[in-house]
């Protein structure tokens, strides 16, 4: 490849391949709805400035760097925007296609930048290869259905993304955004040390997303591998690459549910075994400059692998768990990991597992509610030392928790039951809100029933919103049925959880300012609905008022204090 050229001559007579071990693809599409712009919004917004501007200067994709190995070319950095491009121009061409046959150059254009005869000029990593092939070069799977990773569905998202704003296109617009990305400059590094490849990677500023702690962890792995190991070199490169490139697959699936540099971290507070650790990059860097940063490397990248494989096991596998669920629902979960990974790894049951879910459930919800400034970390620091592989027992875990809720010193009073009860008295985080009523409604649900099975979060109600029964702002339809706004009602009582309610998305869309009357009329899908007109069986002859709002919030307290 010539160090300065175009895309087309970059990507002609070339293979391009996303090594395994990087990251897939993981450029973000927005919705239609969506008003913040995404890359690939802004991705096709600098292609339309460049045509609209009539600038003879060509556009600049940037920087790509490339390890070239059996006369192929391995992205080391811009895999992202190549995968972009790939999927621009498969859209570009189907619209092309659509409106008539390519002309000659059209069609050269395509063998050249993204398939001739079969020979694609571009592959991503290769978990989601085929479906890349098959779904945005080929088209010959049109559905999504059974795609298992985020990178697979974020492919899907920028194709159809781009399929839809190029389908009423005309073909000058589109031969002209067709002719700025094949004429568009670029820089290209290659090299055949891929040692050399990741010193640059590491030392270069990156035009696309900042790399994260996790990529650049990788990178110092890879190169110190390269610079320090004395024998095995390359069976130790392949292993790490292959941990990497299960910990990417991870991701693709966990990515929503937690941040990569968080697994990261949770990973060294296992293997460090102290839940102190606070910077990984520093703690890392010091390990590397050790006396044997090889064996470190290839122990702490298994435990990386093993932490992200038991993530993805408890977020996607055993999610279906209800006590796994309810923790996850709940979120805040960085005073939890440590121990979940910590139980994945000794191979407790699941039943032990579920156990150790619900009792940090307690604490999470304790922690979230409370809100105190006070380290909840020296708290539970030596339980966490405490629970090793020779000694699994999880109990003393359970009871230090247990323990927290009835304590009085005051150093450890900061969760105990009275400041619970306290932080249930005013508003409340709207997710914590929601979730503690989607406990409530599983409860109400529960009374007098025999093997209850409880209700996902995710099933209670299709797309589940935080409702005031009385409104935030007082309806201008009198009389509304509700209390005097006056200060003391709309500091007190309407935002607190006897106000609180939960109801669907569209049903809380529709009924938002509208009289009591009207809203009581509309309730009764849930038990926590039905529950609110018992309080006012008929609103013509009784308001919702303060005195019904303190007496359900005292219920809803009470439900929590016995159960938390």
């Amino acid at each position: 490849m010539e160090p300065s050229t175009t895309i087309r001559k970059m990507m002609m007579a070339n293979e391009i391949i996303v090594p395994r071990y990087q990251r897939a693809y993981s450029w973000d599409t927005s919705s239609n709805k969506s008003t913040i712009k995404t890359q690939t919004d802004v991705f096709l917004s600098d292609l339309e400035e460049q045509r609209e501007s009539g600038s003879i200067s060509p556009y600049y994709f940037g920087h790509f760097l490339f390890e070239e190995r059996d006369e192929k070319f391995y992205v080391i950095d811009g895999q992202q925007r190549l995968t972009t491009i790939v999927i621009f121009l498969s859209a570009l061409f189907t619209r092309l296609k659509d409106i008539g046959k390519w002309t000659d150059i059209e069609e050269q254009c395509r063998e050249d930048m993204v398939e001739r005869h079969g020979t694609y000029r571009f592959k991503t990593v290769g978990y989601d290869n085929t479906f890349f092939t098959d779904y945005v070069i080929d088209q010959t799977r049109i559905d999504h259905t059974g795609v298992e990773t985020e990178s697979g569905l974020r492919i899907v998202r920028a194709f159809d993304y781009f399929k839809e704003r190029l389908k009423d296109k005309p073909e000058d617009y589109l031969t002209q955004l067709l002719l700025i990305i094949s004429k568009s400059t670029c820089t290209t590094h290659t090299v055949n040390n891929e040692s050399e490849a990741i010193q640059m990677f590491i030392f270069q500023n990156n035009r696309g997303k900042r790399p994260s702690n996790l990529e650049i962890v990788k990178a110092h792995f890879m190169y110190n591998v390269h610079l320090y190991a004395k024998s095995n070199k390359s069976k130790i490169i392949d292993i790490i690459k292959d941990r990497f490139a299960t910990i990417y697959k991870s991701i693709s699936s966990i990515e929503y549910r937690i941040n990569e540099d968080d697994v990261l971290l949770h990973t060294l507070k296992v293997y460090f075994n102290s839940i102190w650790e606070k910077n990984a990059l520093e703690k890392i860097y010091k390990e590397l400059k050790g006396d044997d940063p090889i064996s470190f490397i290839e122990n702490f990248t298994q435990s990386l692998s093993t932490s992200f494989e038991h993530l993805n096991k408890f977020f996607v596998k055993d999610e279906k768990r209800f006590p796994v669920h309810s923790l996850i629902t709940l979120g805040g979960l960085a005073i939890a990991l440590p121990f979940i990974i910590k139980a994945y790894k000794f191979s407790l049951a699941d039943d032990e597992i579920d156990k150790l879910c619900c009792s940090f459930e307690n604490l999470v919800l304790r922690h979230r509610l409370v809100g105190t400034r006070a380290d909840i970390t020296s708290r539970i620091s030596d339980v966490f030392e405490n629970f090793t592989e020779i000694n699994k027992d999880f109990q003393p875990i359970i009871d230090r928790i247990e323990s927290l809720k009835t304590k009085t010193d005051w150093w450890w009073a900061h969760w105990n039951n009275d400041k619970l009860e306290e932080s249930l008295q005013g508003g409340l985080n709207h997710g914590i809100a929601k979730y503690i009523l989607w406990k409530y409604e599983n409860h109400l649900q529960s009374e007098g029933k025999a093997g209850y099975i409880p209700i996902r979060f995710d099933a209670i109600t299709e797309k589940p919103e935080l409702e005031h029964i009385a409104p935030t702002t007082e309806p201008e339809e009198k009389p509304h049925g509700y209390d005097t706004y006056d200060d003391e009602f709309k500091n007190k009582y309407q935002n607190c959880l006897g106000n609180y309610l939960l109801l669907s998305k569209s049903h809380n869309a529709s009924i938002h300012n509208d009289p009591f009357a009207k809203k009581h009329k509309d309730y009764g899908i849930l038990f926590q609905q039905r529950e609110v007109k018992k309080l006012v069986p008929d609103p013509n002859k009784g308001n919702w008022d303060r005195h019904i709002i303190q007496q359900r919030k005292e219920k809803i307290i009470k439900f929590i204090m016995g159960n938390f």
